[in-house]
């Protein structure tokens, strides 16, 4: 269980910074580029970035913790869990849950439960 939570989180933290990197760039357009956003509310596209600052702190943030406890889950489970978890709920705050974040934030919850389950259960031992 740890080894596959060290695994999904890997994963998911790569693919969450995909998405980070364009919710980045997304909110440092709406930023430097007012009209960009009232032009796409205009058009019926609710407003989409709400803070810029958050969603840039949750953008750089959240996939940092996925990776760090991914790779804490075979030695530190518990440490692991809660690093995953709030990975994945800062995900889920700061992207919402859609079409590119659906694996990030899937993949990161299912690591942060199976290092919860490896925390809690003891290891098999291994046959020689």
């Amino acid at each position: 269980m740890r080894n596959a939570a060290l695994f999904l989180g890997i994963i998911g933290g790569l693919v969450g910074m995909v998405v980070g990197f364009f919710a980045y760039g997304f909110a440092v357009l709406g930023e430097v580029w007012a009209e960009f956003f009232q032009a796409a509310q205009d058009v019926g596209v609710p407003e989409v970035v709400e803070d810029p600052m958050i969603t840039k702190v949750i953008a750089l943030v959240a996939p940092i913790l996925a990776i760090a406890g991914a790779a804490m889950a075979p030695s530190r489970p518990a440490i692991a869990a809660i690093l995953l978890v709030v990975a994945t709920i800062g995900m889920y705050y700061g992207f919402d849950f859609n079409v590119f974040t659906m694996f990030p934030i899937g993949m990161c919850g299912v690591a942060g439960l199976l290092a919860v389950l490896g925390a809690v259960l003891k290891p098999e031992p291994a046959h020689h």
